[in-house]
């Protein structure tokens, strides 16, 4: 019995197990002797002393805690008895292989489904084109039950076994997800867990006053307590939301809400709340889904006199729920959604922890080099942090259904002489499309107090292909789809999975429509997620058509990567081209090495054949995305925004 609030030890988890395995045998006598069974225990011995000690370090020592723990326990076990046998395959093959998402083989794509398909029958259509793409990697935005019009794109989740009803059924789910294994494609959906539409069940029984319930939020009578958190909290939406906290009439309450006032954020402190949400996450393991994007993942934990952003317990409640999913999931994979400052991302990185990050440093360093034409910060501050944890991966992103906001750590600017706060703006203007620009954005949340701002606007639009189309400007529509193809030459080379926002690769452009939708006027990121036109998708097969020269050059990036082990893993060294114009990596595993250029002006660059030799690249070599043998006696010349890999 462990009797302090020291950490247990292996021995003393060792002894909590096997106080408690008699508990579940008689639980689940009916189970115990088959061979799922010994299967469950048999994870449950490796995996329990790593998810004893993080519950204790996060709720333990409590008069109830084992009591928490047998729940916790119980909730795994009937996960895992329920398990449908094709999936309990996939774990066999997953932990002999795993690795298997640092593939070179693995592309990614995201999408609203109904935006892109209409619904789940319609997207079971698409499949043939998502291969043609070369897609494995399919990541469907939120699908589940939410409130009409305050729904936050369906982050406002008002049930995690419900499906928004027009788009499908919870069968159409698994009938989906096992189709796509079958066609080699892994299904990702979000896991929000860091709060509930206040139409949740549990948010309506709290609202009737059951107050188990309401302890499953955080709710307070009057403002002390929430005076007291906002001393040191930040606004995150202060346009819409000023403030972390929502008074609701009729029971008399201040409820925690980060984001919206219809998103209610969840008490992690009360432990019945980690074990509802772990069968919320573990049921959805069992619908198919082989990664789940943590969502919100910074303000899981509140505490009083800190930001409640990125604290400690909220790193060990994503550890817990990874350790739980190792005994009941094993083949899930976890993915962070860490929107913070460049040095707190790879905080949540780990195998223990989130396996898979979305990368927003690169995505904002490679605007900036497009707006500047210059690849000096993003070779001063991407190789400071691109290493990570083994076994773990980058997701790499040009952009996703949020706003673009600019998280410089604004020492590296300062490092290099380049005031962080004066850039910010000249990005903010430049991406609304003020002055010279080529760019067709607009800005997000503008916070007058501060003087921060985010971007919205879809890759194409503020690459410049859609003021070249209104102008009908060739060159420029020319140059437009060179910086479109770029972005993206980089995302799928660079290390890490690459993720298309899908009608990228036809170059669509800003829906200026949407404010005409009551559910979605007001939210200026609707703008940059049209509905997929199939129309344009058709121009694809035709070689003349912008659409056609885009989409190639996606399969053309996807065949690359897949065909060249370089790759594999995340084996990426930055190196100095020696022109501040053309950011530079190498790309090396197993025997196999590739140089990738990347010249972000609109004027050929050149690099000097000696700097190439110091290199280790020889006099002749192979432009594998140009498709040519190249000589390079003197210098190599690379054209206006082009993007280049050479062996």
């Amino acid at each position: 019995m462990i009797t302090s609030e020291a950490t247990p030890t292996a021995r003393e988890s060792r002894l909590t197990l096997a106080r408690l395995l008699p508990r579940l045998h008689k639980a689940f006598s009916e189970e115990v002797e088959t061979a799922e069974w010994q299967a469950f225990e048999a994870r449950l011995d490796d995996h329990f002393p790593v998810l004893f000690d993080l519950l204790w370090r996060i709720y333990g020592p409590s008069y109830d805690f084992f009591f928490h723990v047998e729940r916790i326990l119980q909730t795994a076990a009937q996960s895992w008895l329920d398990r449908d046998a094709d999936l309990k395959s996939l774990d066999a093959i997953r932990e002999g292989h795993p690795h298997w998402y640092q593939s070179n083989r693995v592309v990614g794509a995201m999408a609203y489904v109904d935006l892109f398909s209409g619904d789940l029958a319609g997207l079971r259509d698409k499949i043939g084109y998502l291969n043609e793409l070369g897609v494995t990697y399919l990541h469907l935005m939120p699908i589940f039950k939410s409130p009409a019009g305050d729904d936050d794109g369906g982050y406002a989740i008002s049930s995690y076994r419900e499906l928004d009803p027009a788009i499908g059924t919870m069968e159409d789910l698994r009938e989906l997800s096992s189709e796509l294994r079958q066609h080699g494609m892994s299904l990702v959906l979000d896991f929000v867990f860091n709060h509930t539409s206040d139409e949740h069940e549990w948010a309506e029984k709290a609202i009737k006053g059951d107050e188990e319930f309401r302890k499953y939020y955080r709710m307070y009578p009057n403002r002390t307590e929430p005076d007291q958190y906002e001393k040191t909290l930040r606004p995150i939406f202060p346009d819409a939301h000023p403030g972390s906290f929502t008074y609701r009439t009729g029971i008399g309450q201040w409820i925690w809400t980060t984001f919206n006032n219809f998103q209610w954020d969840l008490n992690y402190a009360n432990p019945d709340v980690f074990n509802a949400m772990a069968g919320e996450m573990l049921f959805l393991a069992n619908a198919g889904v082989e990664m789940v994007r943590m969502d919100a993942v910074p303000f899981l934990w509140k505490e009083k006199g800190t930001s409640c952003e990125n604290l400690e317990k909220a790193h060990l409640l994503i550890q817990a729920f990874n350790s739980l999913a190792r005994i009941a999931a094993p083949a899930l994979v976890f993915k962070s959604e860490a929107i913070v400052a460049p040095d707190e991302i790879k905080k949540y990185v780990s195998e223990e922890e989130c396996h898979l990050s979305y990368n927003p440093p690169l995505m904002v360093q490679l605007w900036n080099s497009i707006a500047t034409r210059d690849a000096t910060i993003l070779s001063h501050c991407l190789p400071k942090r691109f290493q990570l944890p083994h076994g773990c991966s980058w997701v790499n992103y040009i952009r996703c259904h949020d706003d673009i906001g600019w998280g410089f750590e604004d020492r590296d600017f300062w490092e290099i002489n380049v005031n962080p706060q004066d850039h910010r703006w000249f990005l903010n203007r430049f991406f609304s499309g003020e002055g010279d620009s080529f760019a067709r954005g607009k800005m997000f949340q503008h916070n007058p107090q501060t003087g921060d701002a985010r971007i919205c606007g879809t890759a194409a639009s503020l690459c410049g292909l859609e003021k070249a189309l209104f102008e009908q400007d060739e060159q420029q529509t020319e140059m437009a789809i060179r910086r479109i193809l770029l972005l993206h030459g980089i995302i799928f080379t660079i290390g890490g999975i690459p993720l298309i926002y899908l009608g990228d690769e036809i170059g669509q452009t800003n829906d200026y429509d949407y404010p005409s939708d009551p559910e979605k006027d007001g939210d200026d990121r609707w703008m940059h997620r049209p509905a997929l036109d199939w129309d344009k998708a058709e121009l694809r097969k035709d070689p003349e058509t912008v659409e056609a020269r885009i989409f190639s050059g996606f399969l053309k990036f996807s065949q690359i990567r897949k065909n060249n082990h370089a790759f594999q893993e995340c084996h990426t060294e930055f190196v100095d081209t020696g022109n501040h114009h053309v950011f530079g990596y190498f790309r090396s595993y197993g025997g196999q090495s590739i140089l990738c250029l990347a010249n972000f002006s609109e004027q050929h660059q050149d690099l000097p054949a000696t700097r190439l030799r110091q290199l280790g690249m020889r006099k002749t070599f192979t432009d594998i995305v140009a498709g040519k043998s190249i000589v390079a006696t003197q210098k190599l010349t690379l054209e206006p925004l082009q993007f280049a890999a050479l062996m």
